[in-house]
């Protein structure tokens, strides 16, 4: 039984419910950025990635990742079903139990998913993505923590510093939703404006407020005990994101048509950037770093995004920029900045960064960023490969289904009532005695017209005083 410090116990159970609260913070970013016809199937995903994932924790996925008796590559199944997780110390730390420590790294593993899935967006089924989560979690997410976080894993031992997740939480999914989106294939083509305006900006500001509070547990819990360094961690995580914000607004306001607005949606997606990035290096640099940090890590997001235009992929929401450019310069820049003198607050030895004369530190470094990034990539994209041919798991759903969106086809549920609204104002139109054409919108340019077993889609004008609701 350790020894449990009572004040750094509590600190790391207030940590966990810190993270928990991004979990429904980044489906509603997700939501307020899609359509309004797809928007609460990524609320329904958030919860779903969580549950699945927590499952897949229980089983099996806490002893591959953390089990101190694997491989250099991967864990065993010594711990499996949680067997003898209770109250023994905690890997890294002999001030808490194992149980908390679980339940803490649970967390981090449950973002993880929830990142990638939003790559499913607006046209993807719930079904193969249920599925998909458990085994992305197994074979990516498991995987590359174990590396970076064990005491055997090969980054570890190597001297990799990764404090909250660069590699495994950020690069990890933001590879793969990139394989997603290329297995998955763009969304119906409606026009450019029309595919990518956020529909709800409010949204889009809730899960931003809610996934920065969260990030004080995720990067100033990392540590595993409470401390002056978690303080430190938490001072670096917000001046990141601040300076991270400020850098795309004024990027917006000079590069963006209309010149010269400032945007709230630019505000929240630069600090998002300055989160991701600070957050391998959250607990070995200092304030002045971080602000280098938010504002590289802003910037090279903000230019990273037209990656997916160059190759003419549909990331609907631009995880890849945000959390696997974010996420890789991170680890390189935590090469850079890293100091020892602050891990050694909590008696932590570390060689430091180049600003300690630690050359190799970046090579390091360079090692997991490009082993991360191109094992979620390669192991995404062959699952999804094999997943899209196994009938029940075709990825994508109905050009129908599309159209309607999401919220129709896979929940006949939605966040809005307006569509029941439009419904009632526009029911039906009688076409003769024994046929019924029934016009559903579903953007300001198109609707779906139904006739007897018929669907296609037809081109509208703008008729309808409600004729934005989706």
């Amino acid at each position: 039984m350790s020894v449990v410090d009572t004040a750094s116990l509590t600190w790391i159970l207030v940590a966990t419910a810190m993270i928990w609260i991004m979990l429904p913070g980044i489906g509603l970013f997700y939501s307020g950025m899609t359509k309004r016809k797809s928007a609460l199937s990524l609320l329904w995903i958030s919860f779903m990635s969580l549950s699945v994932t927590s499952v897949q924790w229980f089983l099996f996925g806490y002893s591959l990742t953390f089990s101190v008796s694997g491989s250099r590559f991967v864990g065993n199944f010594a711990n499996v079903a949680m067997i003898n997780v209770l109250d023994g110390p905690a890997l890294g730390s002999l001030e808490i139990p194992e149980i908390v420590f679980c339940i803490f790294e649970l967390m981090f593993a449950a973002t993880a998913t929830t990142i990638v899935a939003g790559a499913v967006c607006e046209r993807g089924r719930m079904w193969p993505t249920i599925v998909f989560v458990f085994v992305w979690c197994t074979l990516v997410y498991n995987v590359i923590a174990y590396w970076t976080w064990a005491p055997n894993g090969w980054a570890c031992v190597l001297g990799v510093l990764d404090f909250a997740g660069g590699a495994p939480v950020h690069i990890a999914a933001g590879t793969s939703s990139l394989a997603y989106s290329l297995v998955i294939g763009k969304r119906l083509p409606i026009t450019d404006v029309e595919q990518n305006r956020p529909h709800n900006i409010n949204n889009i500001f809730l899960g931003t407020t809610l996934s920065w509070f969260g990030w004080f547990g995720f990067n100033g819990g990392s540590g595993l005990k409470i401390s002056s360094r978690a303080a430190l961690a938490c001072v670096v995580t917000n001046l990141a994101a601040c300076v991270g914000g400020f850098t795309w607004c004024m990027l917006d306001y000079l590069l963006l048509k209309p010149r010269f607005k400032f945007t709230l949606f630019g505000f929240c997606m630069g600090s998002m950037a300055g989160l991701v990035c600070i957050t391998p290096a959250s607990g070995f640099v200092g304030a002045p770093a971080s602000f280098a940090i938010g504002f590289l890590g802003s910037a090279c997001v903000y230019f990273g995004r037209k990656l997916k235009v160059l190759f003419k992929i549909d990331d609907p929401f631009d995880i890849f920029a945000q959390h696997g450019i974010g996420g890789f310069v991170g680890c390189i820049l935590t090469g850079i900045f890293a100091q020892k003198y602050i891990p050694a607050l909590d008696q932590v030895s570390i060689a430091g960064g180049w600003l300690d004369g630690n050359w190799i530190q970046l090579a390091y470094q360079l090692a997991i960023a490009s082993a991360g990034f191109t094992w979620s990539f390669v192991i995404t994209l062959i699952c999804l490969l094999i997943m899209d041919r196994i009938p029940g798991l075709k990825l994508r759903t109905t050009e129908d289904g599309e159209m309607q969106g999401i919220d129709y086809d896979q929940f006949n549920e939605y966040t809005h009532d307006y569509i029941h609204f439009e419904r009632e104002i526009y029911p039906m139109k009688s076409s003769s005695a024994n046929s019924v054409v029934t016009i559903q919108t579903v953007d300001n340019q198109n609707s779906v017209q139904r006739s007897n077993n018929e669907v296609k889609l037809i081109t509208i004008g703008s008729t309808s005083p409600v004729e934005d609701v989706w």
